[in-house]
């Protein structure tokens, strides 16, 4: 197992088009990626809390003598009527480049404004379809989007992915997937996520932990993507698990979640997110709230086959060796997990994190629909235990409820 991030970590490399930055004070390059990438034309994307925020007004200082837009005011579940009145104001401006500020809402509304902006139509018209059992389309979309340049203040990857979603106005999350889309830059500052508060922080975590394990039995795994789950894994175990300064636990939270970013750009979701993405729509939830709730229970569906737990295996000696009990500690501190659906259980209870779908909100009589509803959800498509009917989705959700 490598050794967790030390304080003063960063680091800085290019990977196929995409330059990252991760480290304290990665935001004030802001400027010059613009200017690598000529861009003086910005429309800025972002919420309304980051918009108040004192670094936010920091920030601006690195475009205010640039022509430039500002759209605050994304809210934690973006729609497809949002990003036409988003596309609206931003073809009238006329930009060359979107700065997307904030968490995945954020990011995926940035990747929804560049396709649309390019491809014209509707948003709906950009949609993937989920072919059962095992196909997705995606419609061939090629036109020149604008280059992204993504500040994320959460854990929750979305700014790697050329993957997004967003509801429409029934509540059903539209998902869509353009390798164009992905963010040319990508700086990772965790003095952006200072205000973040610690709970949310941790349920996006639950997130950026789903993409990796979803990664190590997803039918579209590489050994690249599974070397890049484990690390994040490890990663994930220190901060949840061990480290108690919250400054440390930011860091290692946010640069576990890059890496489990990547996992889910390669390797796709599964199951569980396609549970996540349904229910977290329907609802207006969080989608790190609903991922906490679910996650043990899908992963559970998962380890009940025999060849996907000996998958996971290798994922769970190391989250037992990274919480192994310090030499004299209480006896029973930190004792093995028996499986990672039990590991993310005593994560729920550590952190005081969502652990049932009814305690957010989620009607017991709605669950039959909402199973029926994840039948149509692409990630089906990779998981590698069939789902095959409406019940099998439903048992997941009952256990979660």
């Amino acid at each position: 197992m490598s050794d967790p991030l030390s304080d003063d970590v960063s680091f800085d490399y290019h990977l196929y088009g995409t330059r990252v930055r991760f480290g304290d004070g990665a935001a004030a390059g802001l400027r010059a990626e613009l200017d690598a990438l000529d861009c003086r034309r910005p429309v800025i994307l972002t919420q309304t809390r980051i918009a108040a925020s004192p670094r936010y007004a920091g920030l601006a200082a690195q475009w205010r003598d640039l022509k430039h837009l500002e759209l605050a005011g994304v809210p934690p579940h973006s729609s497809a009527g949002l990003v036409a009145e988003l596309a609206a104001r931003a073809r009238d401006f006329g930009p060359d480049c979107v700065v997307g500020i904030g968490g995945g809402s954020v990011a995926d509304s940035a990747k929804a404004l560049v396709l649309l902006l390019a491809e014209g139509g509707k948003l709906e018209d950009h949609v993937c379809r989920y072919e059962p059992p095992r196909g997705v389309h995606v419609p061939r979309r090629v036109r020149p989007k604008l280059p992204i340049i993504a500040l994320p203040t959460t854990a929750s990857g979305a700014e790697l992915t050329c993957s997004f979603g967003v509801a429409d106005d029934r509540g059903h999350k539209l998902m869509f997937w353009n390798r164009q889309v992905s963010a040319s830059a990508v700086l990772i500052d965790p003095e952006l996520a200072e205000d973040v508060p610690a709970p949310a922080l941790h349920q996006s975590a639950m997130n950026g932990i789903a993409h990796c394990l979803e990664g190590l039995y997803s039918t579209g795994r590489s050994p690249v993507s599974d070397a890049l789950a484990m690390q994040a894994l490890d990663l994930f175990q220190q901060a949840l698990g061990q480290v108690e300064d919250a400054v440390r636990r930011r860091r290692d939270i946010l640069a576990a979640a890059h890496l489990g970013g990547m996992v889910l750009a390669m390797a796709r979701s599964c199951l569980h997110h396609a549970i996540c993405h349904v229910v977290a729509a329907r609802y207006l939830l969080g989608h790190g709230a609903v991922n906490s709730a679910v996650l043990p229970h899908a992963i559970a569906y998962n380890e009940a086959d025999a060849a996907v737990a000996a998958r996971l295996a290798p994922a769970l000696d190391r989250v037992n060796r990274a919480g192994a009990a310090p030499r004299h500690a209480p006896a029973g501190a930190h004792a093995p997990h028996e499986t990672l659906s039990a590991w993310l259980r005593a994560l729920q209870r550590r952190h005081g994190l969502p652990a049932r779908l009814g305690e957010l909100g989620v009607p017991a009589g709605d669950l039959p629909a909402l199973a029926a509803q994840v039948m149509t959800e692409r990630g089906l498509a990779v998981n590698p235990r069939p789902v095959s009917q409406p019940a099998d989705v439903l048992a997941i959700l009952n256990a979660a409820f």
